[in-house]
C-alpha cells in the first residue's frame, strides 16, 4: 500500500452525526482517496509525508450546497433589503455593470481561499462565465460542483437569450471528465426568470449529460404571482407538472414548501438545499426543516453568495441552522447538531448527487479532510463534536487537504498568491 499523506495522533470523526470520535487515531491517504483510518495501534510506520496531529480533529471537508461564488465582489453592497428590492434594484444592475469573466475568476478565486480557510472542501456553485469559476477553483484546490447559470434574458457572457441552453451544453462539454475537482452541471436560476421552454430544455440537456439541475424555487411568498403561466398552485407543483424533478434535480431554498410540496419532492427523491442565513437576512423566511428530515429528504446546507449572506462559513451557517429551528415551535431539541454534521458533510454530499463516501473518511472516499486544532480556546474544554456546530470553530482550521492534496497548512493557503487575490478584487471594486 503506497501511503501519499498519513496523518498521525489526532482525534477522528470519521463520519459526522453517526460514528463515534476515536480519540487517538490515524488517516492514511493514497491516490486521493482515504486507503484506512483508525486507532494509533494500527497506523502505519512509513508514508511519503507525515502530519502530526496531536491535539487536532481530523474530519471530513464541508460540503456548501449552494454558492455564487464570484458575488464576493457584492459582499455589503446592499444590505437590509427585501430580496425582489435586493435583486432587482441593486443587484442585477451592478451585475450587469460588473459582472466579465476576469471579474468572475478573480473573485472566485478568493471566495474559494474563504472557504478552504474555514474548512469547506466542496462547494456547489451556480453563476456565469462559469468556465472562469472552474479554473479559479482547480487553481485554487476547492472541489466544486460548478453549474453555468441559464437565464430567459440577456446575461453577462451569453448576450442572446435564444443560446442559454447552448452555452450550457458547451460548458458541459468543455469539463466533463476534464478535471476530478469540477463536476459540471447547469443552474436554471429560477421560475420566475426561465420559462416553461428554457426549463424543460435545461433538463433535457441535463439527463442526456447525466448532470445535475440547480433551481431557485419557493424562495419568497409570492413566487408564483411571477411565474408566467403557472400550470400547478406553487412554484414546486409546478416544476413538477414540467417533468423537472427527479433524483438529479436540486431544489435550493424550499422555503415557502408546504407539505404539498414537500410530498413532490419526496415522491419524485428531489434534493433540497437551504441557506438559511441569507434567507433570514433577505427576510425571506425560514425552509421546513425538520418537515424535510421527517419525510426523509436529501437536504444540504449552503451559504448562498457574500452578497445576501456576508460569509462563506459553513461552521456558522450550521450554528445559526441550528438555533433558528430551534425558536419555532419552541423545541430545544429540534434539528440537533449531530444532524447538522451530516447536513454539513456527507448527507449534504448525498443531496448534491456526488459518489457514495463523499463527506466521510471512510476507506475509499476522496481524500477531502480538515484538521481543526483543538486547544483553541473556544474549543476548550472539549465535550464531544456538538462543540463544532456551537462553537464556530472556522479560525480554528488548521489544514486542509482535497483529493488527497495539502492545500491548507498552518493556516495557510498553499496554492495561490492571496495578497495578490485580494487585491485585485480590491481593484475590481474600486472600478
Amino acid at each position: 500500500m503506497n501511503i501519499d499523506l498519513l496523518v498521525t495522533d489526532c482525534a477522528l470523526l470519521p463520519v459526522p452525526g453517526r460514528e463515534p470520535l476515536i480519540e487517538c487515531g490515524y488517516v492514511a491517504v493514497g491516490a486521493g482517496r482515504i486507503l484506512e483510518t483508525g486507532s494509533m495501534d494500527a497506523c502505519p510506520a512509513a508514508a511519503a509525508a507525515i502530519i502530526d496531529g496531536q491535539g487536532q480533529l481530523a474530519m471530513p471537508g464541508l460540503v456548501n450546497g449552494h454558492c455564487h461564488a464570484p458575488m464576493v465582489l457584492f459582499r455589503g453592497l446592499a444590505d437590509d433589503l427585501d430580496l425582489a428590492t435586493w435583486l432587482h434594484d441593486h443587484i442585477f444592475p451592478a451585475e450587469a455593470r460588473r459582472v466579465d469573466a476576469e471579474m468572475v475568476y478573480w473573485c472566485a478565486r478568493l471566495a474559494a481561499a474563504e472557504m478552504l480557510l474555514s474548512g469547506t472542501t466542496t462547494v456547489a456553485d451556480g453563476y456565469f462565465f462559469e468556465d472562469e469559476v472552474a479554473r479559479a477553483c482547480v487553481e485554487t484546490g476547492l472541489r466544486c460542483v460548478a453549474a453555468q447559470g441559464v437565464l430567459d434574458f440577456p446575461a453577462p457572457g451569453v448576450g442572446d437569450p435564444a443560446r442559454n441552453i447552448e452555452a450550457a451544453a458547451r460548458f458541459i462539454e468543455r469539463w466533463q471528465g476534464r478535471d476530478p475537482l469540477i463536476t459540471p452541471a447547469i443552474f436554471t436560476h429560477a421560475p420566475y426568470t426561465c420559462g416553461r421552454r428554457t426549463l424543460r430544455r435545461a433538463k433535457e440537456l441535463a439527463r442526456t449529460c447525466g448532470v445535475p439541475l440547480f433551481v431557485h424555487v419557493a424562495e419568497t411568498r409570492n413566487e408564483r404571482e411571477q411565474i408566467a403561466e403557472p400550470l400547478a398552485p406553487s412554484p414546486i407543483g409546478h416544476l413538477a407538472a414540467l417533468d423537472l424533478l427527479d433524483r438529479d434535480t436540486v431544489c435550493v431554498h424550499c422555503v415557502w414548501a408546504d407539505d404539498r410540496d414537500l410530498d413532490l419532492l419526496a415522491a419524485h427523491d428531489a434534493a433540497v438545499v437551504t441557506c438559511p442565513q441569507s434567507n433570514a437576512k433577505l427576510a425571506s423566511g425560514r425552509a421546513p426543516l425538520t418537515a424535510m428530515l421527517d419525510r426523509g429528504l436529501r437536504v444540504a446546507l449552503g451559504t448562498d453568495s457574500a452578497a445576501s449572506n456576508n460569509s462563506l462559513d459553513l461552521f456558522r451557517e450550521m450554528d445559526f441552522a441550528a438555533k433558528l429551528h430551534k425558536v419555532r415551535p419552541s423545541d430545544p431539541t429540534a434539528v440537533p447538531a449531530r444532524q447538522l454534521l451530516r447536513l454539513a458533510t456527507w448527507g449534504g454530499a448525498a443531496a448534491l448527487g456526488l459518489e457514495s463516501g463523499h463527506g466521510t473518511l471512510v476507506p475509499g472516499a476522496p481524500a477531502d479532510l480538515i484538521l481543526i486544532d483543538r486547544n483553541q480556546p473556544r474549543l476548550q474544554p472539549w465535550h464531544g463534536p456538538d462543540l463544532l456546530v456551537y462553537s464556530g470553530p472556522a479560525a480554528c482550521v488548521r489544514s486542509v487537504i482535497v483529493n488527497g492534496r495539502l492545500i491548507v497548512h498552518e493556516r495557510r493557503l498553499l496554492t495561490i498568491d492571496l495578497r495578490e487575490t485580494c487585491a485585485q478584487v480590491r481593484r475590481l471594486a474600486l472600478e
